[in-house]
């Protein structure tokens, strides 16, 4: 009997998953045009090499499963398991051992399709207007106390998208408020404003958007040697938040709100 050898298995390994990420990379295109014409091939491909990576983590290994995940990323960003806005996501995720792979992809779909009915609403509409609205916020000169930092940036949150705060609860979107701010704080971004833009990030590209390979001028713009003061950096940083937003509002025949 022929056998083949561990080098030819792996290299039959490769090429199927080499195939798989191709079949995806074409998937995704058309699950999210104006993000696919945002970013371009080559980030999308390290993304779905990210997601797969992350979803075996998990035990999601067979194909539904695994594009599911990778649809998922598109949705909430590619870390969105462990997006505290999100935790429902990882509760329905951590029982690997209790539940078989494909009975979680199907609670996780469940619970998308629950979500873009509840949060997203018909045709995205409630999705495009909070993203105007986000875009507004981000561009006000917010100035509070620091003790009113928090309440202040859940009431903004809550008017800027009230269906996405009545479905996740106070709670998930003060954990997310919380995390914006340290990391607003490790920019050096100390003024309520810097804190809000990097609140609007994440509530819009997920918790991880500044290490995710779907949104790469966040990271590039983070990094950038030439940009020495912070506060250039948050303008730069913002501009470019505004300049992605009106990219997927156009595309959707959505003005952003002078």
């Amino acid at each position: 009997m022929l056998q083949m050898r561990r080098e030819q298995m792996d290299a039959f390994g490769a090429a199927a998953r080499r195939g798989f990420e191709q079949q995806m990379l074409v998937h995704l295109a058309e699950f999210s045009p104006p993000l696919f014409r945002a970013v371009g091939p080559e980030p999308l491909r390290l993304a779905i090499r990210l997601g797969m990576e992350r979803a075996a983590g998990y035990g999601f290994t067979t194909r539904g499963p695994v594009r599911l995940w990778l649809e998922s990323a598109l949705l909430f960003g590619s870390f969105f398991d462990t997006d505290p806005q999100y935790p429902q996501i990882g509760a329905l995720l951590a029982d690997a051992d209790q539940a078989p792979e494909m009975a979680r992809a199907e609670r996780l779909y469940a619970w998308i399709k629950d979500y873009r009915a509840r949060v997203a609403g018909p045709d995205d509409a409630y999705t495009l207007r909070a993203l105007g609205n986000l875009a507004a916020l981000a561009r006000q000169p917010l100035d509070w106390p620091p003790e009113h930092v928090v309440p202040a940036l859940l009431a903004e949150i809550t008017t800027a998208y009230p269906e996405k705060a009545d479905f996740v609860g106070q709670e998930a979107l003060t954990a997310l408020i919380r995390k914006a701010m340290a990391g607003a704080r490790a920019q050096h971004f100390t003024n309520s404003r810097g804190m809000a833009l990097v609140l609007v990030l994440m509530l819009a590209f997920g918790h991880g958007c500044g290490a995710d390979p779907l949104y790469p001028w966040i990271a590039r713009t983070l990094r950038d040697p030439v940009i020495t003061d912070p506060a250039a950096r948050a303008q730069r940083l913002e501009k470019k938040a505004l300049t992605w937003l009106r990219h997927v509002l156009t595309h959707f025949d959505v003005a952003l709100p002078a």
